[in-house]
Order: C-alpha cells, then structure tokens, then sequence
C-alpha cells in the first residue's frame, strides 16, 4: 500500500470513529506499528489530526478532510447521484457547480453525455472549483467559466470576494451544490463560510436550484448556511435516506429523487 493511499485509509478510520490506537490502525492496515507511528506524526505535522500517546484523534469539532482523501467515500453513491443530477440539465443551458466530490462526479456525468459531444456551446458551466474546470477544459463543446478568487487548498475552490465580480454579471439556469448538511429547518450548509458565500451566489444568480447530496448528510447541520431548504428546487440523494427524512424535504415543496 502507498503512502498516499495508506494516509486515505487512516484518515477516513479517524472520521468514522474519532480515535484511533497505533496498534488498532496497524492491524486494520496489515502494516508495522512504526510505520502508523510515522504515519501520525507526519498527519499531525499537517494538522490533520491530533497526536495523543498511543494513537491519533480528529482535528477539533469541525474537522474536514482534504477533497483528495474525500474521494473513495460513498462513491457508488455519489456516481448514481450524479448521473441523475446531469440527466436534469438540458442542452444549452447555463450550470453553475460547486465544489466537492458529487459535483465533481456530476461534471464528470455531464462529459460523456453523447447528447452534449457538440454545439456552441454544447453547455455553459460556470464554477468556482479548479479540479472541476480543470476536467471540463479539454472538452471544447463546453464553456467554461471559472470565478476569480483565492484557491481554498481543502476543496479546490475559489473563495473570497473576487468571486462576487463574476457571479454578480452571469445568470444561470441551474445551480448544482455539493453540500456538507442539508436539512428542512436550517437548510443547506457548508463547514467554511467564504466557500458558503459563494455557493449562496451561485444559488441567487440560478433559476432552479440542485442539492446533489448522499444520505449521510440530510438531516445534518453544519457551520455556514448556504441557503435555506425552500429555495431548493430537487433534491438528489441515494436509497438509504430515510422515509421520514424524504417526506420532510417534500412537505417543504422540494422535488425529491433518489438513486
């Protein structure tokens, strides 16, 4: 096992269970107690945990991880999402995309989209994310605009009120937000306030709004609330979401489909 893929695994064992023992994350990796030791100390180094004798726990109440070390979670989940989300844009039309893994997964759906392989434009996409740009750049039936701002190393966005420039001169048909909580009273919700202003933006300047969201994050809050629950358009989430959380979202007059 590589490094990289050794510090995803450690990473995603950390957030589902808050704590980890040396000895506990050695066996569950098949590698050496050093080599978790090694491990720890160089996460810690870059604040992605906290050392403690004998093991490792999260970052503080609002940790995140890094999109790179997100990407492996929930991913048939996030894929079938986005395959439905992409099937709700039309030809021509102007998409705004949020940074995150499902909106990622849902750029990705819309490039092999036969219906979208020509035009001018074949669509209008409009981000603050620059891994998402940086996919959809080579297509060149696609126009690609990118917000100005300051790149958020977490997510790959562009935060900060250069954004505000670009977004406050374009309309757009749709908004896709990814989210990290979405829920009928406190809306939907995001960990850093910047990366939610602009998401908020993105949702003002759209005429329908998409929340692309697996189950794990309906009925969550978060820090930053990017807009409230009825001003999202549909909801797009996986199976596992509950019949009670479903109902929810539709008695607020959401469209909900699940995948």
């Amino acid at each position: 096992m590589s490094r990289d893929a050794r510090w995803k695994a450690l990473l995603e064992l950390l957030v589902e269970r808050g704590r980890l023992d040396v000895e506990e994350a050695a066996a569950e990796l098949g590698v050496s107690a050093a080599t978790i030791r090694r491990d720890f100390d160089r996460l810690a180094e870059q604040q992605m945990l906290i050392r403690t004798r004998g093991g490792a726990v999260v970052h503080g109440v609002s940790y995140e991880l890094p999109l790179r070390y997100k990407t492996a979670r929930r991913a048939s989940e996030k894929q079938r999402i986005a395959q439905a989300v992409a099937s709700l844009v039309a030809p021509g039309e102007a998409v705004g995309l949020t940074g995150g893994t499902t909106t990622t997964e849902v750029a990705r759906a819309l490039a092999v989209r036969e219906d979208l392989a020509s035009g001018s434009p074949a669509l209008t996409v409009v981000t603050n994310a620059l891994n998402i740009a940086n996919e959809l750049a080579v297509r060149p039936q696609f126009k690609i605009v990118v917000t100005g701002g300051v790149a958020r190393p977490q997510s790959y966005e562009l935060i900060g009120p250069l954004a505000d420039g670009v977004l406050g001169q374009i309309t757009l048909d749709v908004a896709v937000l990814g989210v990290v909580a979405f829920d009928v009273t406190h809306g939907a919700a995001a960990d850093d306030e910047a990366e939610a202003a602009i998401n908020r933006l993105l949702c003002e300047r759209a005429g329908r709004v998409v929340v692309a969201a697996d189950s794990s994050k309906l009925g969550r809050r978060a820090f930053a609330r990017i807009c409230t629950a009825r001003s999202v358009d549909t909801l797009v989430t996986d199976t596992a979401a509950t019949p009670d959380a479903v109902r929810g979202f539709e008695d607020a007059g959401i469209r909900v489909v699940t995948v």
